[in-house]
């Protein structure tokens, strides 16, 4: 049933451009919007760009961003136009369903990274100590991470607009504590804290370990953990939570 639901939606992608369009070749041009920001800094020899640190964390930051709102909007279509309706009269499950589209946009999650990681590397030059195979696998989780909070938030949403209302929600206080914009220990205990339970905030630890590790760490492997364990309890919850149909 899983494997079903999974090439149904990937399916549907496909003869959807505008999705796939902003699945894969967004992010790569946000990527380059953040590149030609800091093209013309002044720099001392020796000191990294601030693009190698900046660039590194939005691999993962952008997927997230972006499969979390073709995933929630996606998901609220099939709930209105009532296919979630038809599809859950059959002997279908919803860990099954929910675990097929998971499944489905983790194959577009993967397409997604490697063309912005390749991007990074391969046109900008990102310098940094880890393998680029470690950044895609974050970036990866990072994505499946999106997709699992997508369906979770679907679920409480009526139309397409109250689903893009989740962003200041759920995505925006994430990518705010995550530590990209102030390191963790230079915010007050409250802010800190509150970091420290968001998935986010393991998602840049790990991609701090890959910036400065040429091996993978213990760190990286434990935030890796912490974020697939969350990707599946997200997408559990979803399955309790969804509705078939939005009335």
């Amino acid at each position: 049933m899983t494997l079903a639901t999974t090439t149904r939606v990937l399916g549907q992608l496909r003869h959807d451009h505008r999705s796939v369009a902003l699945i894969l070749v967004v992010p790569a041009l946000l990527l380059t919007a953040v590149y030609f920001l800091y093209e013309n800094e002044s720099l001392p020899p020796g000191v990294p760009r601030t693009f190698d640190r900046v660039g590194l964390m939005m691999l993962a930051i952008f997927p997230f961003v972006v499969m979390f709102l073709v995933t929630s909007i996606t998901m609220l279509r099939e709930r209105t136009s009532g296919t979630l309706e038809r599809l859950l009269t059959t002997p279908i499950h919803k860990a099954d369903l929910l675990f097929g589209y998971a499944l489905a946009f983790s194959i577009m999650a993967a397409l997604q990274s490697l063309v912005a990681t390749a991007v990074a590397y391969w046109i900008f030059n990102l310098d940094i100590q880890g393998s680029p195979g470690l950044v895609v696998l974050i970036a990866v989780i990072n994505a499946v991470l999106g997709v699992a909070l997508g369906l979770l938030c679907s679920a409480f949403a009526r139309t397409e607009f109250q689903a893009v209302q989740f962003m200041p929600v759920v995505v925006v206080p994430q990518i705010l504590l995550c530590g990209l914009f102030v390191a963790r220990q230079d915010m007050n205990q409250v802010l800190d804290s509150i970091s420290g339970v968001l998935p986010l905030t393991f998602s840049v630890d790990a991609l701090k370990e890959i910036a400065g590790n040429a091996e993978a760490t213990s760190a990286l492997w434990q935030d890796a953990l912490v974020m697939g364990l969350t990707v599946v309890g997200v997408l559990v919850l979803a399955s309790l939570t969804l509705r078939r149909q939005t009335r």
